[in-house]
């Protein structure tokens, strides 16, 4: 599966792929993307590191106002952030004016999710106090070395926090679920599948569910989720739902049992939308739900998988591997 979405980050500005040559983008409408071009063995081949220092160079790039980086390297994107987080720390007050960092703009045609592997970024976030919407891509399993690593944290502008990965640790959940994000509004966290050692379960998303944390929170999606069932289920019996306007447990392996928790919860009609694509729901249920009077999107409708007659059906993520 292709995935490239950049949902609530840089909704309102053009990303376009810089080149050495191009005039530094307009900051009020555009953000520029590095990614590294050309194959593995090209003569002409450029790395996204190479490009990004000649940027640099442009005194126009100080008004810079967020970042995209994609494929750092044409070979693998592998612990890229090694090489790109001193050039970003190096360089902070170059750039007074950035409020937004996308990492690991990658997609499945370049490599697979379980191969990015971002690392320690925890340093980032110090550099960048300001920062009003992230996001990252990648593995985030403990048993990838390096893992991500955010830490816990302190941003009193952050808006947006997105994290997809086909391989969450219960660990990252931790941090951001301890973090102080007064001004976030839109929280999205992929949390995968336990073939690639995702490890959460609904307990470790038990603080968000109190509704103390996050008092601007308008955006919940816990995507591309095996217990998306679970975290359903205890949605329904939160007081988060009261004031959410969208809901997005898409991508994920919800069915009837989920599905009924969210039918039945009276909070679910105050929603603007209902997020479910990619969901396992039966025909009946699909007709249940479209009756709610909100915007629910049930595209995707899946099949479970029978690989052995005395194997249970498989449910699967959208994005694992």
């Amino acid at each position: 599966m292709t995935i490239h979405e950049h949902k609530a980050y840089f909704a309102d500005k053009t990303i376009i792929d810089w080149e050495p040559g191009d005039p530094v983008p307009d900051p009020a409408t555009t953000i520029p993307r590095f990614k590294a071009s050309g194959g593995r063995w090209e003569e002409k081949a450029i790395e996204a590191d190479e490009k990004f220092m000649h940027f640099l160079t442009d005194p126009a790039s100080s008004m810079t106002t967020g970042f995209v980086f994609g494929m750092y390297f044409t070979s693998d994107a592998r612990n890229y952030t090694r090489y790109l987080l001193p050039i970003l720390l190096d360089n902070k007050d170059h750039f007074p004016h950035l409020t937004a960092i996308f990492l690991g703009d990658i997609i499945m045609e370049e490599s697979e999710i379980s191969w990015i592997e971002p690392g320690d970024i925890s340093a980032l976030f110090t550099a960048y106090p300001h920062l009003e919407h992230f996001g990252i891509r990648g593995c985030a399993s403990a048993y990838t070395d390096p893992h991500l690593h955010l830490g816990v944290l302190n941003l009193e502008h952050l808006k947006t926090l997105v994290i997809e990965t086909g391989s969450m640790d219960r660990s990252v959940v931790q941090d951001v679920l301890s973090s102080h994000l007064p001004a976030l509004e839109h929280l999205e966290l992929w949390t995968g599948s336990e073939d690639y050692n995702a490890n959460c379960t609904v307990e470790d998303f038990a603080p968000l569910f109190t509704d103390n944390l996050f008092p601007n929170l308008r955006y919940l999606g816990l995507r591309d989720s095996e217990i998306a069932n679970d975290l359903a289920i205890a949605l329904s019996q939160s007081p988060l739902l009261e004031r959410l306007q969208e809901l997005d447990l898409s991508l994920g392996t919800l069915d009837d049992t989920g599905a009924t928790a969210l039918l039945n919860c009276p909070a679910i009609h105050k929603l603007a939308k209902l997020d479910l694509h990619h969901h396992f729901c039966s025909d009946e249920m699909i007709q249940r739900l479209q009756t709610l009077g909100i915007e629910v999107d049930l595209s995707e409708q899946e099949e479970p998988e029978e690989w052995d007659e005395d194997e249970p059906e498989q449910h699967f993520v959208a994005v694992s591997e």
